[in-house]
């Protein structure tokens, strides 16, 4: 479980393909707190730590993971948005973010506003999906590359976050442009709620 609160952006180190799996060695500024079997999300996508070797930490991701994410399109020297898990006796400071990516969106405009940026995205809109709770409200909470953000101007199938400088500069926000690829995790309790509402129907 996590809270959407983006550590730092790690930088990829290298990628081997094992059969259908994808391992990614990173490095970041905490990898010697790091152990084996630790989740930590990138990119919004929760990853156990399976190796830790020379300043670097790898992780697995299976096909699934790579269909759903913008995982397969990293690259030696890309930034990876990283959070480690919530722990339970802090403040909840983002939101409820489960580290399970439901697809990806597609950056279509960046403004920037005096300081600030808006970013709009564009994702595939299925409305039996959407029934489940698989869509953005305004004002509610959305995660793009693990970073929990507040929606503005939502459609069917596109909405608008406003990043601050603190995130642009923190996050791999600085590198999303027109066409980026980004992970998106719609909220956890809009899908309950959808779910709850169908069995009453």
């Amino acid at each position: 479980m996590f809270s959407g609160i983006v550590e730092e952006a790690a930088t990829v180190v290298a990628l081997n393909r094992n059969k259908s799996n994808l391992d990614i060695t990173l490095t970041c500024s905490f990898v010697n707190e790091l152990k084996v079997d630790q989740s930590v999300s990138h990119n919004g996508v929760c990853l156990t730590v399976v190796k830790i070797e020379d300043n670097t930490y790898t992780v697995t991701a299976v096909q699934e993971t790579l269909d759903r994410s913008n995982l397969g399109i990293l690259r030696p020297g890309s930034k990876v948005n990283v959070e480690r898990s919530m722990m339970m006796n802090g403040r909840l400071d983002g939101h409820i973010v489960q580290g399970h990516v439901d697809q990806t969106a597609v950056c279509t405009d960046v403004v920037e506003a005096d300081g600030s940026w808006y970013y709009t995205f564009e994702y595939a809109f299925n409305p039996e999906m959407a029934k489940r709770g698989y869509l953005t409200v305004d004002k509610g909470s959305v995660t793009v590359n693990g970073v929990s953000l507040t929606v503005v101007n939502p459609t069917d199938n596109s909405f608008s976050v406003a990043i601050i400088p603190y995130t642009h500069e923190l996050t791999n926000f600085h590198e999303i442009e027109k066409g980026s690829v980004v992970n998106i995790e719609f909220d956890i309790i809009g899908k309950y709620i959808s779910r709850l509402m169908a069995f009453r129907s």
